[in-house]
């Protein structure tokens, strides 16, 4: 564990506050990962995509859950995020996760992140060990902080106890802030429970606090919500985008019926099959349509209901089809 002395650099740095680089809200995407036929990652197709969501408003939150990111390997992330990076993409529009169970990975991938002028690093707790408590992830939290050794970097916590087992508790949150103000700057709160994200909006002023789903910003962003990080960001970025810039109350009320809709529908099948098969729909490619084991993609009669009851919302992705024809081809 970071010694106490060696624990103040964060605080002494003369770095921005901790809530600078998500004064706006914005929306980020746990971008959805295509692989090849092989199984292997097919970096053409993800430099694509991330374009089309970027030009859509969104941010690229590479390697959430939605990206598959616990079935690629460490020189899959280091080489994918290169491959984003070299295709001309503002590492500022990036928050790549870079959380792992062994420390010297996440490490890596954090330090990778920072290097790169990512706007953040997304980090899970380590999940594999269950009941840990707070003082084994101050730990681990501060030895990759302390190993990383940059004034520039920005880490936002991965609250999702359903998937990890391991929660991020408010006692935590505390102890980071205090020991790495401008360090440990924000969280992605995918827990499901709105009384929680409630209570750390309240607890926590100037701290970027980022649900899950873009069907709560009709209740987060008036108590200061730093926008969301929404698997359904890869299907309607647009839409989330406009409902974060809406000037007046009729436009924002418009854009949160529609970005709600389409989110409920969607989180009632298994998510990441789900997203692929209504990306492989909308661009024309199959090849969209593939997973991970132990993933199976979405059979044709399940994805053909969703598809229809997205059409009865009047949903549609007009624009992806030709940003990404010729990768398809």
């Amino acid at each position: 564990m970071a010694s106490q002395s060696s624990a103040t650099f964060a605080t002494s740095a003369t770095s921005a506050s901790r809530s600078s680089a998500f004064a706006k809200p914005r929306v980020f995407a746990p971008v959805i990962t295509p692989f090849n036929a092989d199984a292997s990652v097919d970096a053409p197709r993800l430099v694509a995509f991330c374009r089309w969501l970027v030009g859509q408003g969104a941010g690229l939150a590479l390697f959430g859950t939605n990206s598959e990111a616990n079935s690629l390997s460490l020189t899959e992330r280091h080489a994918l995020l290169d491959a984003v990076l070299d295709a001309g993409l503002d590492p500022a529009q990036m928050l790549p996760g870079t959380g792992a169970c062994a420390l010297p990975d996440a490490i890596a991938l954090t330090r990778h992140a920072s290097e790169a002028g990512c706007a953040g690093a997304l980090m899970l707790p380590p999940f594999f060990y269950k009941g840990v408590g707070d003082d084994g992830l101050f730990g681990y939290y501060a030895d990759v902080i302390e190993a990383v050794g940059s004034a520039r970097l920005r880490v936002l916590l991965y609250h999702i106890p359903q998937f990890t087992g391991v929660p991020i508790t408010h006692t935590l949150i505390e102890r980071l802030i205090a020991a790495y103000p401008d360090t440990v700057v924000g969280i992605k709160d995918s827990s499901g429970d709105w009384a929680n994200t409630a209570a750390m909006l309240e607890k926590f002023p100037g701290f970027a606090v980022f649900p899950a789903s873009e069907a709560l910003l009709g209740k987060a962003l008036p108590l200061g919500a730093a926008g969301c990080i929404s698997a359904t960001a890869n299907i309607q970025p647009h839409a989330i985008a406009s409902l974060l810039n809406a000037t007046t109350a009729e436009e924002r009320t418009g854009w949160e019926g529609k970005v709600a809709t389409v989110r409920l529908a969607v989180q009632a099948q298994p998510m990441i099959p789900a997203l692929k098969s209504i990306v492989a729909h909308y661009t024309n490619d199959a090849a969209w349509q593939r997973v991970r084991p132990p993933l199976t993609s979405m059979g044709g009669a399940q994805s053909g209901a969703l598809l229809q009851q997205l059409e009865t919302l009047g949903f549609a992705m007009p624009s992806i089809a030709t940003a990404l024809k010729t990768v398809a081809a």
